[in-house]
């Protein structure tokens, strides 16, 4: 027979978080520990499905009214409008003003892609596959590959890790964005950095935003952790509202995989912010023809879920303590593992561990650090030092405490 059509294909690599938890199930270890995930885990390290996704599943499936019949291209009106309310506050003058708009997206990745899509066709003039794009240093390792498959051939860093002190570089982000041609498109975490979990403080937010102003630089905020990281959604979303009564024309990619749970869901909203009313409309246009050829209609399920509990002030609370359940589970391992690597004296300082936020924190383990974690004491991690603080449960903690020192006092 003649060779395949396909021989001349080669084997990617796999995606590394994913065959991190793959290496992580066949391991036989009975002490094995994953701190890779990127999911919410309970103290017994199980998935965790939400008490009011419950309820609320039920009172759909009890709903004799519901069809499956194709949803708008847009996306579910009411989950989109609610999804965009929590993303901008229910007293947001763009709201009142009518220059907001929504697309329901594959979760967070799936509007990523949409809005990368309609940038490299729309923005700033036709077809602006030359527009620098930047990502932080380091990032979310799909922004890179969302906008470089979107057909951007410029895809650039700006600094914000400072390893040596563990925490934000602002002065180099800051003169990365002074530098950055005009009209330069900014990928930015409206919370929960990941994978550093170190966020600008309201004050630092405010000079990035003054700088990005003056330099006419676009703002795309990616929310995949509003609520989960302080248990907070308005502390959550400062950074977008600050934007927003800044007079800024953004994007927000909004994920409900971690808030709600719903990760094999896939439910995600494009929140678009305009100048007026006429503009958005022309967006989302253009947004709905690029929704049609992607994946044609989206899934009802997950936004019926989302956009019930957000309409109904009773779920709504009931949500919110939900959130602050899995939020509150995360800092209390940041403490307790702080507390564990400071009484054991572990080399260097752990205040980092503390001063981060959200689901993900960037250690400082070097790679042979984690080499050591992985093969010696079946403690599962990131090459570059970032753990699920999720991962951490009452039972394992004074082992990982222990193997992070050894692995810090044996290996430099």
């Amino acid at each position: 027979m003649a060779a395949s059509i396909f021989a001349a294909v080669p084997h990617s690599p796999p995606v590394a978080v994913f065959k991190l938890t793959a290496d992580f199930r066949e391991d036989s270890d009975s002490r094995k520990v994953n701190l890779g995930v990127g999911a919410y885990r309970t103290d017994e390290g199980q998935p965790w499905v939400l008490p009011v996704v419950k309820k609320v599943e039920q009172m759909i499936a009890n709903d004799n009214s519901l069809n499956h019949e194709y949803l708008p291209i847009l996306g579910l009106p009411e989950f989109r409008a609610n999804a965009s309310r929590i993303a901008l506050g229910d007293d947001s003058p763009a709201i009142k003003e009518k220059r907001v708009g929504s697309v329901q997206c594959l979760g967070g990745t799936g509007a990523l892609r949409i809005g990368a899509d309609f940038l490299r066709r729309w923005y700033n003039g036709n077809n602006n596959t030359a527009t620098p794009v930047y990502v932080s240093t380091p990032t979310w390792e799909n922004h890179n590959s969302v906008f470089m498959e979107a057909g951007f051939k410029d895809i650039r860093t700006y600094h914000y890790w400072d390893a040596a002190k563990r925490g934000l570089d602002l002065q180099g982000l800051l003169n990365d964005m002074e530098q950055a041609p005009e009209f330069s498109i900014f990928i930015l975490h409206a919370c929960a950095h990941n994978p550093t979990g170190t966020d600008p403080t309201p004050d630092q937010w405010k000079q990035i935003a003054a700088v990005m102003k003056r330099r006419s630089l676009f703002p795309f905020f990616d929310s995949a952790y509003q609520g989960f990281a302080s248990g907070s959604l308005d502390k959550d979303a400062w950074a977008v509202r600050y934007f927003v009564s800044e007079g800024f024309e953004l994007f927000c990619a909004q994920s409900f995989s971690k808030n709600f749970g719903l990760y094999n869901e896939r439910v995600g909203n494009l929140t678009v912010v305009g100048k007026d009313a006429d503009n958005v409309q022309r967006v989302l246009s253009q947004m709905e023809k690029i929704v049609r050829t992607t994946w044609s209609n989206p899934p009802s399920q997950g936004a019926r879920i989302v956009a019930t509990t957000l309409a109904s002030p009773q779920l709504f609370d009931e949500w919110k303590g939900n959130v602050k359940t899995m939020a509150d589970r995360v800092l209390l391992m940041r403490s307790e593992l702080r507390s564990r690597l400071e009484a054991l004296g572990t080399p260097g300082t752990w205040n980092h561990i503390t001063e981060q936020i959200g689901m993900f924190s960037f250690t400082g383990l070097n790679p042979k650090q984690v080499e050591y974690m992985v093969k010696e004491k079946h403690i599962y991690l990131m090459a570059s030092g970032r753990i699920n603080m999720c991962g951490l449960t009452t039972k394992n903690l004074d082992y990982v405490a222990k193997s992070i020192h050894e692995a810090v006092t044996k290996i430099q």
